[in-house]
């Protein structure tokens, strides 16, 4: 398989899924109108509800749903075989992916922004919002400890990274301050930002600027690698600062209104993302590498677990994600100026991730020419290593030197990363005060709530391995997704429209996904039979054992009385008094 016939496959799924597929469910069942007020319009309130371009959205929604998902889920699902993991990335978007962003959003819109608690509640039923909040929180908390991990643990130790992403947020606190405060034009806006923070990325890899990090870290050299002291529980100086760091960001993130913090940094990162993609496509296209000896397909049940259901869970975003629902429904959707904004923002931002997935399953399958030069990169287990040094032999083919293409392509990983952590911490916050403000008040505090929630990430990412808690979260990620799905064809039920192209989807998410959490926390639990292991890995298993346990439970409930809801007779409206 070419590379070049790949990418001509994800360009016709834009085509056809989005051009013809989504735009019919738009024009003939949504029917959205363009004249009738939006809730960020009816409650602006300057810091979650506010209207903005959809422009400055769609950057905004791709930056909020694009995070290292769909970068390590194809490179760590190659396993399989490149066949399995090139499917499931295009069919998966054309007919469940783009279907809960853009239904999420719309729904969110119709239904005045009110938040997945609010939505169960009155779609499904009273019980429903707490059992819901419960897992959502506890996903998000897993959403944090494998970013946290990749980000604090791997990425921002490396000394050339930390300056670069300073620089991403100085520019977006500045698009911010531009765009509302000053009313400069937005594509000034967007040349000054954008150029600006390039050139701190190329100032991070300069040797006195990684130099100071260093000094930070403690790096030390020692057979030719840089090594940083360890300080407990097998984390190093450098990974204890750096996940540090990553807190402090996500705090910013979470309490800032996010007119001035979250929608700016993550508008401008949409940019250095973009750029990053199209110059990967433009050198696929002139080196036009092909995949040697690389499977189409391996066998079924490898050393993560069977093809079905881990592989639908392992690629979580760039096919299909839960977090996608959160943002777009209580998140995108108090910022709409227009219900026709939905489709181009939700179904489209979808579309352009799956492209994202595509590139990044091309790093792992023809960067490296051979089977045997992606496992020297470092394969299944360093996917995010692969990604930017497969990323750097793309640019590479349109001049750009390799070296400052491995460190743009780790500060690329980072703004992925965090980028969405800032708004998972918000959301946390969020969902905790619904949870438990009526019996604990401080919980309604946001500095509190999201105190909270970045102690219990600290505590996930120093004690849980990456790859232990990767799979936790994509099982969690896609559960979630399919009760989104659910959530949606009951609000097409009652607004009186066909759901089949939701409620289906939902049916095969959640089948896949509980049989993905049964088979995860079972592994879990016979890790502890294991002679001689460790006190880290004991405590880990149990965490990622009993929240998917906990997950499992809440998920069941939900459904049972998502099914119900489903099959309850449409209650008649009463004629209104003349």
């Amino acid at each position: 398989m070419n590379s070049i016939v790949v990418l001509i496959l994800g360009a016709l799924a834009v085509a056809v899924g989005y051009g013809l597929y989504a735009r019919s469910i738009n024009r003939n069942i949504v029917q959205p109108d363009a004249n009738k007020a939006t809730p960020a319009k009816m409650y602006m309130d300057g810091v979650d509800f506010s209207p903005a371009s959809r422009n400055v959205l769609f950057g905004y929604q791709f930056k909020s749903i694009a995070a290292l998902g769909p970068i390590t889920g194809p490179i760590i699902a190659v396993q399989w075989g490149w066949l399995p993991a090139l499917v499931w990335v295009i069919l998966g978007t054309f007919f469940i992916g783009w279907v809960q962003d853009y239904g999420a959003m719309i729904m969110g819109v119709r239904r005045e922004g009110d938040t997945m608690g609010a939505l169960s509640y009155k779609l499904i039923s009273p019980r429903a919002r707490t059992i819901l909040m419960i897992f959502i929180y506890f996903y998000l908390l897993l959403i944090m400890g494998a970013f946290g991990n990749a980000v604090g643990k791997t990425l921002m130790v490396n000394a050339k990274v930390p300056f670069g992403m300073i620089a991403v947020v100085l520019m977006g606190i500045l698009a911010g301050q531009m765009t509302y405060k000053w009313k400069a034009d937005i594509i000034l806006t967007t040349i000054v930002t954008v150029v600006l923070t390039f050139v701190g990325i190329w100032v991070s890899t300069l040797p006195f600027m990684s130099n100071i990090f260093s000094g930070l870290y403690g790096l030390q050299e020692v057979e030719g690698k840089m090594v940083s002291p360890t300080w407990f529980l097998g984390n190093t100086q450098a990974q204890v600062l750096g996940t540090l760091l990553v807190i402090i960001f996500c705090y910013l993130g979470s309490v800032l209104p996010i007119w001035s913090f979250a929608q700016p940094v993550n508008y401008v990162s949409f940019w250095i993302v973009s750029l990053g993609v199209l110059g990967g496509i433009v050198g696929l296209l002139i080196w036009r590498p092909g995949m040697g000896d690389f499977p189409v397909f391996t066998q079924f049940t490898t050393a993560s677990g069977p093809m079905w259901p881990i592989l639908f869970i392992t690629i979580a975003c760039g096919a299909i994600s839960g977090w996608h629902s959160l943002v777009s429904s209580s998140g995108t959707a108090r910022q709409l100026e227009k219900e026709t904004d939905a489709l181009p923002v939700g179904g489209g931002a979808m579309f352009m991730e799956m492209v994202f997935a595509v590139i990044a399953f091309l790093t792992a399958t023809v960067a490296f020419g051979s089977l045997q030069g992606f496992q020297d990169a470092g394969g299944v287990g360093a996917a995010l290593g692969v990604f930017s040094k497969g990323l750097a032999n793309f640019l590479s083919y349109i001049g750009v030197p390799t070296d400052f293409g491995v460190a743009y392509g780790s500060v690329f990983l980072t703004i992925m990363a965090l980028t969405i952590m800032q708004l998972v911490v918000r959301f946390m916050r969020v969902a905790s005060a619904e949870l438990l403000g009526s019996a604990v008040p401080a919980m309604k505090n946001i500095h509190v709530g999201t105190t909270v929630a970045l102690i219990l990430t600290l505590i996930f990412v120093w004690v849980i391995p990456w790859l232990t808690i990767w799979s936790a979260f994509g099982a969690a990620n896609q559960l979630m997704a399919g009760l989104a799905l659910l959530l949606i064809s009951l609000w097409l039920k009652e607004e009186g429209r066909k759901n089949s192209w939701a409620l289906i989807p939902a049916a095969f998410m959640i089948v896949t996904t509980l049989a993905a959490l049964i088979y995860l926390a079972y592994t879990n639990f016979a890790k502890l039979a294991t002679p001689g292991i460790t006190t880290q890995v004991t405590i880990a298993s149990v965490l990622v054992g009993v929240i998917a346990v906990v997950l499992i439970l809440a998920a069941v409930f939900l459904i049972v009385d998502g099914i119900k809801a489903l099959f309850k007779p449409k209650e008649k409206r009463a004629p209104e008094a003349v």
